[in-house]
């Protein structure tokens, strides 16, 4: 099972520990305001009240161990850093630092962070489903409820025909278009192919990339699996 650390609870670091739970991924939510941590222990892992600038601390709390790192501190930009700085220090694998601006934002990866995000750039959701399901490559919401997405192929569906698959009937989702990710031309890297609808005789292969659209409880079911 995946584990992650949410340090700062506020709105943006709440909804991503909270959405990250709710997929099964166990989650330890750290903040300094006790009325946060209450607020959120009946929802995750473990939540504690902690000071995320004390290495001590989270080592001591098993933050060392985890898959990721989300450190969602808004308004202290210098614990914002340190607790970033830190986190890379004990050995934690992937650190996503938030950023309240592009100057912050070059700051947190000059000094070590693996991803830098802007919350009004990308959403606790999006955050939420990129860690828990790193099949998907991109999200469009279209409409409330209602989405398109870039999916790579899942495993069981490789060898079969999209007749046998019926992803519209079975999973509630349309094929869009299949993408291949092909060797780039005389350039080290990989660039991806479209082509159009295929027909229904058309098997799935492992490099495929399906564009989808459907109802986000539908995606959402069919990317778990």
């Amino acid at each position: 099972m995946a584990s992650y650390a949410v340090i700062g609870l506020g709105r943006f670091g709440r909804m991503v520990a909270e959405m990250l739970a709710a997929d099964g991924a166990e989650v330890i939510a750290v903040d300094l305001k006790p009325t946060l941590v209450d607020s959120i222990k009946d929802r995750v892992t473990v939540a504690v009240r902690m000071d995320s600038t004390d290495e001590t601390a989270l080592i001591s709390q098993g933050i060392d161990k985890v898959d990721a790192v989300v450190v969602g501190i808004g308004e202290d930009f210098e614990a914002n850093q340190l607790t970033t700085v830190l986190a890379k220090k004990i050995g934690v694998k992937k650190v996503i630092t938030r950023a309240r601006s592009p100057i912050q934002k070059k700051i947190l990866s000059l000094i070590g962070a693996d991803e830098v995000i802007m919350p009004e750039e990308e959403t606790a959701q999006r955050l939420a489903q990129r860690l828990t399901r790193p099949n998907i490559r991109a999200y469009l919401e279209l409409a409330e409820g209602y989405g398109l997405v870039e999916l790579a192929a899942p495993r069981k569906f490789h060898g079969n025909s999209l007749s046998e698959i019926n992803l519209r009937k079975k999973y509630g989702v349309t094929l869009v278009i299949v993408k291949k990710r092909l060797k780039a031309d005389n350039e080290e890297g990989y660039e991806d192919k479209i082509y159009d609808v295929p027909g229904a005789d058309y098997i799935i292969q492992p490099d495929d990339i399906l564009v989808l659209v459907g109802p986000d409880d539908k995606i959402g079911l069919l990317t778990a699996e």
